[in-house]
């Protein structure tokens, strides 16, 4: 146990969950050379970068040094001339110009333009990290508070049911209250608890159930219909990556990596989703650039999630009390199934037999055995004969018994 805690200790840190995909995209390697070059399969490096499971042990200092960026050049120390060297003064160069004044200032190279992705149409805020005086209870309150509403809407955006999408928030906040030691250092919280609610309301489980079976009513405005519409007939997959670029305006990276896809079927799934979507909307089929494109969806999707009446998620405290009565609940069942098992044990062990006792063999015809000798049973038909007899010596005449003279 001491030794695990010291290699633990002693593993070098490893950047979060997106942050490991960015680098490794920064480098220009794929999954596949990364799994040959850290001994494991493709599936476990996706896994590492998703953040279900994190390398351990050899692995992961093989993994962080392959991720690892590269170090900065430092620059070359300027030394001062060394007197002796330098040439006379009337042998010497001339000196170079001096700088530019303050009043003819250089010119400023304008960069290049980069258009970067529009705000989300929710507001979401990015996260900062809790203050440190703040107890884990009042930081968990006040990130519910800070990104629930929101979440709630986009939810019902992907989902298109008022009642799951609340759900599936106060779900996935639970999940972060039962995991808060991971949460809280994450460097984005909110994107954590983010894929948490979207993962649980896109479980096609839901359709087994009858609330959930079918999409609340559309809007009654007919361009919010036609989008609401548009957007539920789009699979799961290539909705939520509208969503996310569009809607939330992550970048595609961060997109792929939470939609657990590579980059290149990210960028093909959204150019799918916007061309069914432009089917619909021609100012979003005559947009001249993606650029644009973007933005109009943006405030479509804003419109249509602040347009409509979302139920209000629940305060932070019922949150907590669920998900503590939950964790209760299963270590409870845990316990009782523990004590179950090491009960049919113990019964098994005392009343299992002790020695073997062979099998009795099944009954089988024997060929070739003489008849038994002696007297044969009688049949039915000799007993009554038999009977018959006894009574006639019984009742019947007196038998003459020869007498010798």
């Amino acid at each position: 146990m001491t030794r695990s805690t010291t290699d633990e200790a002693a593993a070098p840190p490893l950047p979060s969950p997106k942050e490991r995909r960015r680098l490794r995209e920064a480098k220009s390697l794929s999954e596949e050379q990364v799994a040959a070059a850290v001994g494991v399969t493709r599936a476990t490096v996706r896994s590492w970068e998703t953040g279900r499971t994190s390398p351990r042990g050899r692995k992961r200092t093989l993994y962080a040094k392959l991720i690892a960026p590269d170090p900065e050049p430092a620059p070359a120390p300027v030394l001062p001339p060394d007197p002796a060297l330098a040439p006379p003064a009337s042998a010497a160069e001339p000196a170079p110009a001096p700088p530019p004044s303050a009043a003819e200032p250089e010119p400023v190279q304008k960069p290049e333009p980069n258009p970067a992705p529009p705000p989300a149409p929710i507001p979401e805020p990015e996260s900062e990290p809790a203050e440190p005086g703040l107890s884990p209870a009042e930081a968990f309150d006040a990130l519910y508070a800070h990104a629930a509403p929101g979440l709630v809407r986009q939810t019902y955006l992907l989902t298109g049911r008022r009642g799951l999408a609340r759900e599936s928030v106060e779900r996935a906040f639970q999940l972060a209250w039962h995991r808060w030691p991971e949460v809280a250092v994450d460097r984005d919280p909110v994107g954590w608890v983010r894929a948490a609610a979207y993962e649980y309301a896109m479980s096609p489980w839901h359709r087994l159930r009858r609330t959930h079976r079918h999409p609340d009513a559309p809007p009654t405005e007919p361009a919010r219909r036609a989008l609401f519409e548009a957007l539920l007939e789009l699979p799961p997959a290539y909705r939520r990556t509208l969503l996310l670029y569009d809607g939330v305006g992550l970048d595609l990276p961060e997109t792929a990596a939470e939609t657990e896809a590579s980059t290149p079927a990210a960028a093909g799934r959204l150019e799918v989703a916007r061309a069914a979507v432009a089917e619909r909307f021609p100012e979003l089929a005559a947009a001249s650039s993606p650029a644009e494109q973007s933005e109009l969806l943006h405030d479509r999707l804003g419109a249509l999630a602040r347009a409509e009446h979302v139920p209000v998620p629940s305060p932070a405290r019922t949150v907590r009390t669920g998900s503590e009565n939950k964790a209760r609940l299963w270590t409870r069942a845990a316990i009782a199934f523990a004590a179950l098992l090491i009960g049919a044990t113990v019964l098994t062990l005392h009343t299992a037999p002790t020695h073997y006792e062979p099998p009795v063999p099944p009954a089988e015809r024997v060929g070739g055995v003489p008849p038994r000798g002696g007297p044969q049973k009688l049949t039915p038909q000799d007993l009554k004969l038999q009977k018959a007899l006894k009574e006639e010596l019984t009742h019947g005449p007196e038998r003459l018994v020869p007498r010798i003279p």
